[in-house]
């Protein structure tokens, strides 16, 4: 009697009841206090996710004026930071950690400025300021003020101004005058001119009483002085406004003479030069004129005096040069004047005196002498001389039956009537010494050479073309020659590593497989007891776990091996 092996049958697994069941299990009731606490689970989880990833803001700026606000906010949104802002907008807050970093870059920018105060600083005036502080302020107040209206020039991106105010006491003489300083700083790239300069300090100087314009002192951020320039350079840059002058009137005059020929002789057949000698030299002269004597009663009268003086009948007034001399009587004389009137008796002069009164009258008129003065100012800048040459091309000649193109000279008609068209361009003056030169000659054409016929590997533009173009096209191939050099042993040898795992693996299956054919499995039908209880289960199903395991990843391969078990193959 053959004797069966009894065979262990593993009991089945107990199910363990999933959250599907357990939850079709519960009640209503249940259901709902379970899903109510899963609800408030998540939200927390979700409030706490967001809570954490909220950065912690922290004050970057307060108490800023509108504009430096407008200029951070805009910068902070260039620089892509996050910002936020207090209740009333009095400061922007950023992360806490991007603080000081957010602080340093805008100060690398000038943010910010800064606000200017200007004349409300005496709106704040509290009781009980004392003189020195009133004085402080309006000098505070005046110097914001000035700022301000510096700081509105295009030019100008910020200002300080400082003023120096010295006391007035009762001493006129030991008085002092105001001074200012003036501190610029301008846009990249933009200069002050000298008008706008002089506008800057007559702004300051008028702004101040009793200041004097060359009293102040304009700086721009590099420290230059740009108010007061040296001798030198006012004169280098008067000569450059010269120079600059001449070559206008120069090129105002060529382009008078182009335009006038032009349109005869054509457009590029005309070169004109002009030089011109301008002065100036400023003269101031006064000139009196006195004009002769008029006729009289036209004269205008200045002055008129009248002297009359008369004595008693019987008096004699005293005459003549005062003295010893002049008080005597005049003596009767002996011989008659010029031969004609007899001396006058005594009786005679006696009765002429008694007969009337003696009397003297003197008038004296002044007129008034005519004067003429004229001032004259002699202008900057008048021109002394122009000199003139232009040169005419000749003048082109289309193809005849017998002839064919090309050019002729001008005939003395047209070159005169050139001239005369030249002086009247340029208000020709033959007392001041200009000058007119008009020539006619061909003009220098330069060959071209044909290459029409050229191969095209010989053309200039492909030749210019391909030493435009060898430079780069040679760094790219050298690049790619230098990439291949460096990547070709590295491919290489990363299939090489390929090949060789690739190799391992298939000698490791192929080591396995040989493992299992030569292996000799002994499998009974049945097995005594005291037998199958000798035997191990564990390795036979370790085995078997091998045999699944290899047949899931080569199926090639055990196919291969059971097709050889079919075949009988050793």
């Amino acid at each position: 009697m053959s004797a069966v092996a009894e065979v262990p049958i593993p009991a089945p697994p107990v199910a363990v009841p999933g959250w599907t069941q357990r939850l079709a299990s519960m009640d209503r009731p249940a259901r709902l206090r379970w899903g109510a606490l899963l609800v408030v689970l998540a939200g927390v989880l979700v409030a706490a996710f967001f809570y954490s990833r909220q950065p912690d803001y922290r004050v970057l700026f307060s108490g800023l004026n509108d504009k430096d606000g407008g200029a951070i906010v805009a910068q902070l949104a260039q620089m892509n930071v996050p910002y936020k802002y207090t209740e009333g907008g009095g400061a922007i807050m950023v992360p806490a950690n991007r603080v000081h970093d957010v602080r340093l870059r805008l100060a690398t920018q000038g943010l910010p400025k800064g606000s200017v105060t200007g004349f409300e600083v005496m709106d704040t005036n509290r009781f009980g300021i004392t003189q020195f502080q009133e004085r402080l302020n309006f000098q505070r107040g005046l110097e914001g003020e000035l700022t301000r209206s510096i700081q509105s020039l295009d030019s100008v991106q910020s200002a300080r101004v400082h003023l120096a105010l010295p006391n007035q006491n009762g001493f006129f003489r030991e008085q002092q005058k105001p001074s200012a300083s003036v501190l610029v700083s301008l846009y990249p790239g933009r200069v002050l001119n000298r008008a706008q300069l002089a506008g800057i300090v007559h702004l300051v100087a008028s702004s101040v009483p009793e200041m004097d314009p060359a009293a102040v002192s304009v700086l721009d951020d590099t420290g230059k002085l740009l108010s007061d320039a040296p001798d030198g350079a006012a004169d280098a840059d008067m000569d450059l406004q010269h120079l600059a002058y001449v070559q206008h009137v120069e090129q105002l005059y060529r382009q008078r003479i182009l335009e006038i020929l032009e349109p005869v002789v054509g457009k590029g057949n005309v070169r004109a030069q002009v030089t011109a000698e301008v002065d100036f030299s400023k003269t101031d002269a006064t000139v009196e004129q006195h004009r002769p004597n008029q006729e009289p009663g036209t004269g205008a009268v200045r002055s008129q005096q009248t002297l009359e003086a008369a004595g008693a009948p019987g008096e004699r007034l005293p005459a003549g040069v005062p003295g010893a001399v002049s008080n005597q009587p005049p003596q009767s004389s002996t011989a008659p004047i010029n031969g004609a009137n007899p001396a006058p008796s005594a009786g005679s002069q006696q009765g002429g005196q008694a007969g009337g009164s003696v009397g003297k009258r003197e008038s004296v008129t002044n007129y008034e002498v005519d004067k003429t003065t004229k001032t004259i100012r002699g202008s900057s800048g008048a021109i002394k001389r122009v000199n003139a040459a232009v040169v005419v091309n000749y003048q082109s000649v289309s193809a005849e039956a017998d002839k064919p193109a090309g050019t002729k000279a001008l005939s003395p008609e047209q070159i005169e009537q050139m001239t005369a068209l030249v002086r009247e361009t340029i208000g020709f003056n033959k007392e001041r010494g200009d000058s007119v030169n008009l020539m006619n000659a061909p003009f220098f054409v330069p060959e071209v050479p044909d290459t029409s016929n050229l191969p095209l590997w010989k053309q200039p533009e492909v030749i210019d073309l391909a030493k435009t173009a060898a430079w780069p096209v040679g760094i790219s191939l050298a690049v790619a020659l230098l990439l291949i050099a460096l990547a070709r042993p590295a491919l290489k040898a990363r299939a090489a590593g390929k090949a060789e795992a690739a190799a391992n693996a298939d000698a490791v299956k192929a080591g396995a497989l040989d493992a299992i054919e030569s292996e000799q499995l002994e499998r009974p039908a049945l097995l005594a007891s005291d037998e199958a209880q000798e035997l191990r289960p564990t390795d036979e199903q370790l085995r078997l776990n091998d045999a699944r395991k290899l047949a899931k990843e080569n199926p090639v391969a055990v196919a291969n091996i059971l097709k050889g078990w079919v075949n009988g193959d050793a």
